[in-house]
């Protein structure tokens, strides 16, 4: 008796087109449709600005780092969750105009705090902060829980003397959620403390106008998608008619 042939199943051809990538800007990286290089401002700081930034902050659509890192002269950006400390170590003592840098981290007060004064950064206990040129800061990129992460992985960023940025003025970074009322986005942030430490501020006001421009743009595109999702909603609800 001959064994009966076993049928063979065969899957269906896939005839769905692939989906295209979005073209990006090759400068800024973002969708063509979100460019931010026409909010680009040239700025020539002072301080040297060291932005260690979280992986899942450095693709955010509403992230503000990337407009930071094309418009300031002294600026390098790192992506991890953990650092090596070798290379966090040589990042933070690259040298300055007068030699080594003194390192500072952008993060609310602690034990050791540095406090901000009417008459300029000073330490307290400790000795005056150095010429501008010779300070280097760091800022951590990402939620608050995130920025956290970051801090209590690396023993280095936790021994650094940290800086809080001195009564900001209320955030003008609308497109998005803060937890913590004295939280800004990571440009706002920079621009704050660079103009505190430097003794100028206003030089800052070009690039902080700039990001006005790009907040409202990246506000108005989400308006429209909203809309547009409203009205594909309300064109698939079935008609009450009669």
């Amino acid at each position: 008796m001959c064994a009966a042939p076993s049928a063979t199943t065969v899957a269906p051809r896939d005839t769905t087109a692939p989906r295209r990538a979005r073209p990006r800007c090759p400068r800024c990286q973002r969708p063509q449709a979100t460019c931010l290089c026409r909010f680009v401002t040239p700025t020539a700081n002072q301080v040297s600005l060291l932005i260690l930034q979280h992986p899942q902050e450095q693709h955010q659509a509403k992230g503000s780092a990337r407009l930071l890192q094309l418009s300031l002269g002294r600026c390098r950006v790192a992506v991890g969750e953990r650092f090596d400390a070798a290379a966090l170590a040589g990042w933070l003592a690259e040298p300055t105009p007068s030699g080594a840098a003194h390192c500072l981290l952008l993060f609310p007060e602690a034990a050791g705090v540095i406090r901000p004064s009417a008459a300029g950064p000073t330490t307290t206990p400790a000795a005056p902060l150095p010429q501008p040129a010779d300070i280097r800061l760091v800022l951590l990129d990402g939620t608050w829980r995130q920025a956290r992460r970051l801090l209590s992985a690396s023993p280095l960023l936790q021994a650094l003397p940290r800086w809080p940025l001195p009564d900001p003025p209320p955030s003008r970074y609308a497109i998005r959620q803060a937890h913590r009322p004295e939280q800004r986005s990571t440009l706002e942030a920079a621009c704050l403390a660079l103009g505190a430490l430097e003794h100028r501020a206003a030089c800052y006001a070009p690039l902080l106008a700039a990001f006005d421009g790009w907040v409202a743009t990246i506000a108005a595109a989400q308006r429209s998608a909203d809309l547009t999702a409203s009205a594909i909603v309300d064109s698939a609800r079935p008609s009450l008619a009669a």
